[in-house]
């Protein structure tokens, strides 16, 4: 079966390596986004899927706008392939390349549709809190994936995944589920079925100001938030940004989803949020009412407690939540705070 992939980053690199290794394949190109300048000295870098197509010898197409690229569409037209794969491309295909392969264009998607069609599912599906998404591959039409549904596959969303893990695994499904739906589709087997518009959700591209702490929010929405836009979300702390990477929600409502290595917490609860009770300002959201041991700093949300795991204070590495903590002797009673004014998009 011939294919033509269409694909920019990380998340499709599984799926274009799978095809690659499965004899009933032939990867005849690969299309995928112009090399981007990134990074000090804006070094031009290609993308994940470039890379991988070039050690396989495999061509590789770059236009800017695919839609409009006269000489990609030529070559498009007469490469009489069997299907094209599309996985996290980054651009809308037209009418004409829809309907250019013989098996259609088929697209492996992030999140169980017709929930959050658009270009975040991961992040939008996690800041949501969802407890359960999957990858579903389906034929592409004109609409943002409106598509009919061809396959599915499942899996959990434990408490303290974030958008980085949780697109590995999903990355991982979706090749698992690619060459099964092309050999179903071109044997006969799958009949595509169609989305119910009427449940469908919205994932739109991610805004910086989203990005943006606010302490006086309840404990799940800052945490889903901070996995959900990982690595992204910002707070301030003693006038300068503080990157907050992970964190871990806590009190009796959220044992059960943590793992083991939160039971000294659980265990210790009662102790801790006796020791709140003696911090000043303790009930003000964005006050660090603990600094524990070896674990890190608890701080007050709306309705709870966060704890922070891994942050990036201004100019400085990853650290771990306590190694923040000891190294600045944080005390309780100190405060992260909301970035305000012309320092946010600096910062963010």
């Amino acid at each position: 079966m011939r294919i033509i992939f269409f694909g920019t980053p990380d998340f499709a690199v599984p799926s274009l390596q799978r095809l690659l290794t499965r004899p009933e394949f032939e990867v005849v190109a690969v299309v995928t986004q112009p090399d981007r300048r990134r990074g000090r000295g804006s070094a031009t870098i290609a993308s994940a899927v470039k890379q991988v197509a070039i050690e396989a010898g495999v061509p590789v197409w770059q236009p800017t706008r695919v839609k409009k690229d006269e000489e990609t569409l030529e070559r498009l037209r007469t490469a009489q392939a069997d299907a094209f794969v599309v996985v996290a491309y980054g651009q809308l295909l037209s009418a004409e390349i829809l309907q250019m392969p013989r098996l259609g264009c088929i697209n492996a998607h992030g999140s169980l549709l017709p929930a959050y069609r658009g270009a975040a599912p991961i992040q939008r599906s996690l800041a949501d809190g969802v407890t359960e998404t999957g990858i579903d591959t389906m034929l592409m039409d004109v609409g943002m994936d409106t598509g009919p549904l061809l396959l599915r596959a499942k899996t959990d969303v434990p408490l303290l995944d974030n958008a980085d893990s949780l697109a590995h695994r999903l990355a991982l499904l979706a090749a698992d589920l690619l060459p099964e739906t092309l050999l179903g589709l071109d044997e006969g087997d799958l009949e595509p079925q169609p989305q119910d518009h009427d449940r469908a959700t919205a994932a739109p591209p991610l805004r910086k100001e989203e990005f943006i702490l606010r302490w006086d929010q309840p404990t799940l929405t800052l945490h889903n938030a901070i996995r959900g836009f990982f690595p992204h979300c910002v707070a301030q702390f003693r006038g300068a940004s503080l990157k907050v990477l992970a964190t871990a929600p806590l009190g009796p409502e959220y044992w059960d989803g943590l793992p083991f290595e939160f039971s000294v917490l659980e265990h210790d609860w009662p102790a801790l949020e006796r020791q709140f009770e003696q911090v000043h300002h303790r009930d003000r959201p964005g006050t660090v009412v603990a600094v524990v041991k070896n674990i890190g700093p608890i701080v007050r949300t709306q309705d709870g407690y966060l704890l922070l795991r891994k942050v990036i204070p201004a100019g400085k590495r990853l650290q771990s939540g306590w190694d923040f903590a000891n190294g600045l002797h944080l005390e309780p009673g100190e405060m992260l705070e909301e970035l305000v004014g012309d320092r946010v998009a600096e910062m963010v």
